[in-house]
């Protein structure tokens, strides 16, 4: 999304509608430099805003994110790129993404994990119950394998969700 092509805009269409950005600010209960923000590309107005500038410019709210009037046969294409940019851009931190999705997938492999686990303590369970070091070893080896092949698939799952949102 570009801020500063939503900004000029927003501009563009206060000048046509001949308000000046105090004007603007007075009549929606904000301030001129809130105006002068969005038109500077700062900020990008809330939710709320966007709504009320395009029922004041008669504008689609997609127009509005896209920063330009859209014909109707490029609207749908335009539409579609602009969710697209709006999820990728979400306030939604990758820290947050990244632990929703790990939290995600945590609950989708439950019973692996679980299996995995009881398997693992079997086999170190059977490298001490024969008390042989060469045994106690591999089943240790064993155990750090599985562990690592474990949270290489999670991490993996992560990255194809959290960083694209694509999950190809």
């Amino acid at each position: 999304m570009d801020l500063m092509k939503i900004g000029k805009f927003i501009a563009e269409l206060r000048h046509e509608n001949k308000f000046t950005q105090e004007e603007l600010g007075e009549k929606f209960g904000i301030t001129n430099k809130t105006i002068s923000r969005w038109e500077n590309g700062n900020y990008l107005p809330s939710v709320e805003m966007l709504q009320v500038l395009s029922k004041e410019f008669s504008v689609s709210i997609n127009e509005l994110l896209c920063g330009e009037r859209l014909s109707d046969s490029s609207f749908r294409q335009k539409a579609d790129d602009t969710i697209v940019n709006v999820l990728k851009n979400s306030s939604f931190s990758l820290k947050e993404r990244c632990d929703f999705w790990k939290n995600k997938w945590f609950k989708e492999h439950k019973s692996l994990l679980i299996i995995r686990i009881i398997i693992a303590l079997a086999i170190c369970g059977c490298g001490l119950y024969i008390n042989n070091p060469i045994a106690i070893g591999l089943s240790a080896g064993i155990s750090i394998a599985v562990y690592i092949k474990t949270r290489n698939e999670m991490l993996v799952y992560i990255e194809r969700y959290a960083y694209d949102g694509s999950g190809q």
